[in-house]
């Protein structure tokens, strides 16, 4: 395999770097956003792209985020690197305030009040649904008996509560991403775009520079 590592990374140190990346969340995030920038689109398409991205991240389909950040892009006409890219705005340091943040709004929005249990335990409702979920594919082949007992409180008390909220917060934090990141790569390109020509300009007086040395030393 061409593209296999040479010492695969342990499990325990994958996980660690998954959760805090070498050189922390502010390189990565440097990181991203450098990629972002030079991205070859106009400002509005990537712009358009940072909001399917961002808004993506406040619904409550996990691991199919990339999927799904691709499909509002494309129904927007944005970039969808951009938005593959802008998912990153939800993390494992983001993820628990923007559930909760969703889900109290999703609650207010259907006028039922939020257990505090479901407050405490975010990321354990979902670790377990998804762990439900395992078993019930399993059991397809082997002679358990399903259950999804489980899911439909799931889907009830958190799923569709958190699926309904992520989309007024979604909207705010991503309109918000939009008009901050128009301007700016728009100054960004138009820079660039002006050191790329001085440095053709310098480029084209050297080659005159040296043709006409070679002229005067015939």
């Amino acid at each position: 395999m061409i593209f296999k590592r040479r010492d695969p990374k342990p499990t325990l140190r994958a996980m660690a770097e998954f959760l805090w990346p070498r050189g922390g969340w502010t390189r990565a995030f440097h990181y991203v956003k450098h990629r972002m920038r030079r991205l070859p689109d106009s400002p509005e398409r990537i712009a358009r792209g940072i909001w399917a991205g961002v808004f993506t991240t406040f619904t409550p389909f996990y691991g199919m985020h990339f999927i799904v950040a691709a499909f509002v892009a494309r129904a927007m006409q944005g970039n969808i690197l951009a938005a593959l890219m802008a998912t990153f705005f939800g993390n494992p340091l983001t993820y628990v305030p923007i559930g909760i943040a969703s889900l109290k709004t999703g609650h207010w929005i259907l006028g039922a009040k939020m257990d505090e249990g479901v407050k405490r335990s975010f990321t354990g409702k979902f670790a377990d649904a998804g762990s439900e979920l395992w078993y019930n594919f399993a059991a397809i082949f082997t002679k358990a008996e399903m259950d999804w007992s489980g899911l439909i409180v799931f889907g009830r008390e958190v799923f569709y509560p958190y699926l309904i909220g992520g989309i007024l917060p979604g909207i705010l934090c991503a309109s918000v991403a939009y008009y901050l990141s128009v301007p700016l790569l728009r100054a960004y390109q138009k820079r660039r775009k002006g050191m790329i020509k001085a440095k053709f300009e310098a480029l084209k007086q050297k080659a005159a520079a040296k043709a006409d040395a070679k002229r005067k030393a015939k």
